[in-house]
């Protein structure tokens, strides 16, 4: 089968389109066909060894699947050859990147059948985040006020239109570029934060902060003010700890993504109602996929990427 890989960890360049041995499902597993593999940042945290994350050389990364049964392995009941799927596959393992992929069962639910199968894989770590950081951290609920810190990218696409779903007000920093999308997924106020101060826009005090941004530990500390007495500040940027206030009962939150069968199935179920909306920006061939994480590396790629294999 093709499949990208890469031999040592470093830049973009140690990727290598190439063919690989087609893998074979273990018990409690089964072998999709890949339809399609989302490009995520932390793909390329860790191909350059940053993450730490254990992986075995030569890996094949992409943690975000969508694509067809083949094979079962032994003790997998539920799921059939043949079935659409979509999942969070574990990030440590051979990923999705290839023509096939092997997979735990328990991950993967039905796939969306209201829109392409390749473009479902825009879908599980991006969804599972926002509603994990909404309602698992962030304890979100109708009649709350939301402000979302860089609601431009794919994960706050999805905060925006879950977050509304739930009666929340929400209020979303974006960029001129992402403005259309942030104001189309429902957001009540969107604030261009490269002409305006955060600080300055939001003077009433809002239930949940969550930070979808890079963001300064100083520029981070300034928000909490913007928070009410017992509220939540949620954050998935692990690279900066996020601050909360105890003196006035303010609680921080750090969110990881992790699989969750019943939300990913109760996402999909949205999509396919029209109650969610899935935004890919591109597609492109897999044998392309490089080039995606070179132009990633240099700050050029924005929206959801999918990359698609050839048939087989």
């Amino acid at each position: 089968m093709k499949a990208v890989r890469f031999h040592e960890t470093g830049g973009p360049d140690v990727l290598r389109y190439e063919d690989a041995d087609q893998p074979v499902p273990g018990a409690g597993e089964v072998r999709i066909q890949v339809a399609g593999s989302a490009y995520n940042p932390a793909d390329g945290g860790i191909r350059g060894g940053f993450l730490p994350i254990p992986i075995t050389l030569p890996h094949v990364p992409g943690y975000d699947v969508s694509g067809t049964i083949d094979a079962l392995g032994e003790g997998v009941e539920g799921l059939t050859v043949g079935e659409n799927v979509v999942g969070l596959i574990p990030m440590s393992a051979d990923g999705s990147a290839a023509q096939y992929v092997v997979a735990p069962a328990n991950v993967l639910v039905k796939a969306p059948t209201r829109i392409p199968l390749a473009d479902a894989a825009g879908l599980p770590s991006v969804g599972l985040t926002a509603s994990q950081a909404l309602f698992e951290a962030g304890d979100l609920g109708a009649g709350q006020r939301l402000l979302i810190n860089g609601a431009g990218g794919p994960v706050g696409g999805y905060a925006v239109q879950l977050a509304k779903r739930a009666g929340a007000y929400v209020i979303a920093t974006a960029s001129p570029r992402s403005r259309e999308i942030v104001e189309a997924a429902g957001a009540d106020e969107t604030i261009d934060h490269t002409a305006t101060s955060v600080l300055d826009a939001v003077t009433e005090p809002v239930d949940v902060l969550l930070n979808l941004a890079p963001i300064t530990p100083g520029g981070f500390a300034a928000l909490v003010a913007r928070v009410r007495d017992g509220g939540v500040v949620v954050s998935t940027t692990p690279t900066v700890t996020t601050p909360g206030d105890e003196e006035r009962n303010v609680r921080a939150v750090t969110i990881f993504v992790h699989p969750d069968e019943d939300v990913l199935s109760n996402l999909v179920a949205l999509i396919d109602s029209g109650d969610l909306h899935v935004e890919i920006a591109r597609r492109v061939p897999l044998s392309e996929l490089p080039a995606i994480h070179e132009h990633a590396a240099t700050g050029e790629i924005h929206g959801k990427v999918v990359a698609v294999p050839p048939a087989v």
